[in-house]
């Protein structure tokens, strides 16, 4: 239960000190500590960052793209994994059970920009059949942390 705590507040925000961490879940600053220490070392906490304003970086406009492979047998799957994670506007992929195999959210600065990376990157996967571009209008909720407290006990030693 404390550890859940402890990873709610963290993903509210990960520069809280310890002293303050310590004091919202109830702990004295050592047990705090070693807690936090453990989840890192489990991986359960695999690290800390920034929630950047991606429209104030000009980085705003989201498309996403349903992907059809030619094959997916063999090392068609690995090959095409390997080059998405060398896309750097490819922000999530995801392999789907469905009428298509990959949905891919691509963040870029504009249509032109998508484009572009359609053109000359994400046309280039390897065993790319085809794929189906949707602009994204509005990002009505796009949350990345996990809700801990409706997760069942488990949660490590000391949970």
């Amino acid at each position: 239960m404390i550890d859940r705590r402890i990873l709610d507040e963290l993903q509210s925000n990960g520069r809280l000190s310890i002293v303050e961490l310590a004091n919202r879940v109830h702990l004295t600053k050592t047990p705090c500590s070693e807690r936090v220490r453990r989840l890192e070392k489990q991986g359960i906490i695999s690290g800390y960052s920034a929630n950047v304003d991606t429209a104030l970086v000009g980085l705003g406009h989201v498309t996403i793209v349903h992907v059809s492979l030619a094959q997916t047998g063999d090392n068609a799957l690995d090959e095409f994994n390997k080059a998405v994670n060398l896309i750097p506007e490819i922000e999530t992929c995801l392999m789907i059970a469905g009428q298509f195999d990959y949905m891919l959210k691509v963040r870029t600065k504009d249509i032109a920009h998508f484009r572009e990376l359609v053109g000359e990157k994400i046309g280039k996967l390897p065993n790319l059949l085809q794929t189906h571009s949707f602009a994204v209008m509005e990002t009505v909720k796009d949350k990345r942390d996990i809700h801990m407290v409706e997760l069942e006990d488990g949660l490590g030693s000391g949970g």
